[in-house]
């Protein structure tokens, strides 16, 4: 084969982390807030270079309308990132500023220049808490799957930290795919998709895996991403995920769920 596709996905972790970098370089920890909104605009220029251009990236809220006037809709807190579909109109965009109905949704995603694993469980709450009101429009069957990620540029503490697990048990399960720094990633899966794995998981219920990915956590949330908002891309399953016998030769453990 022609190439070496880990080395081209690992290049993006390492570009993320060199970029991080630069900011931090010139201010020190001066100005945390606006370090957080440079890392935004570093995934998000990131994205636009692997989405498809009928996918757009960017900030904002989005409405539900739960009945026949204003006082009946609901409106999300802001969320960091979200990829719509541009060949649906919004409600009102200015700059990567909208607002829209999740319609034309296909991923949100949260973003954090750091989490520890005594910060992840306040993180997992807020950013169910942000779409809680969009759960049921999300799990309607007829429904395309929605990516939503959690994407930290670092990751300090213990991978098997009790507080993980426990994070995971109390959210509300729609949390999909967690970038922990460049190495760790986690993933939720369905039971029904167990057969899928390479490697046996005992759970009775859905299920968070856990991996270590030698930085590739970066590149693996971008494919998922990627394959998730694009309907499957299955011809290039080898570019995008490069890890020989799959990621699940990298799991660290399994999180059953109730």
């Amino acid at each position: 084969m022609p190439g070496n596709a880990r080395l081209f996905q690992q290049s993006i972790t390492q570009e993320l982390d060199i970029i991080k970098n630069r900011v931090r370089n010139l201010i020190g920890g001066a100005h945390w807030g606006e370090e957080g909104r440079f890392k935004e605009a570093v995934l998000k220029n990131i994205l636009r270079q692997f989405l498809p251009k009928n996918l757009s990236v960017g900030t904002g809220f989005i409405l539900k309308a739960n009945g026949q006037n204003d006082e009946e809709n609901v409106l999300s807190s802001q969320l960091d990132i979200i990829v719509y579909d541009n060949t649906l109109p919004v409600l009102f965009s200015e700059g990567d500023f909208i607002i829209t109905t999740l319609t034309n949704v296909r991923a949100i995603i949260e973003v954090k220049s750091r989490i520890t694993h005594n910060t992840f469980r306040q993180v997992v709450e807020q950013f169910d808490n942000s779409i809680s009101h969009f759960i049921p429009a999300i799990n309607r069957p007829n429904r395309k799957k929605l990516f939503a990620g959690i994407f930290a540029f670092e990751f300090d503490g213990n991978l098997e930290s009790e507080n993980i697990d426990n994070a995971l048990y109390a959210s509300r399960r729609i949390i999909n795919h967690i970038s922990l720094g460049s190495n760790y990633f986690i993933r939720h899966w369905k039971q029904r998709d167990r057969p899928r794995l390479t490697r046996a998981v005992v759970c009775d219920n859905d299920f968070y895996n856990v991996y270590d990915l030698d930085n590739l956590s970066f590149s693996y949330f971008i494919s998922n991403l990627i394959d998730i908002t694009s309907g499957g891309l299955n011809d290039r399953y080898w570019f995008s995920f490069p890890i020989e016998g799959t990621k699940e030769v990298d799991r660290v453990r399994t999180i059953c769920l109730d």
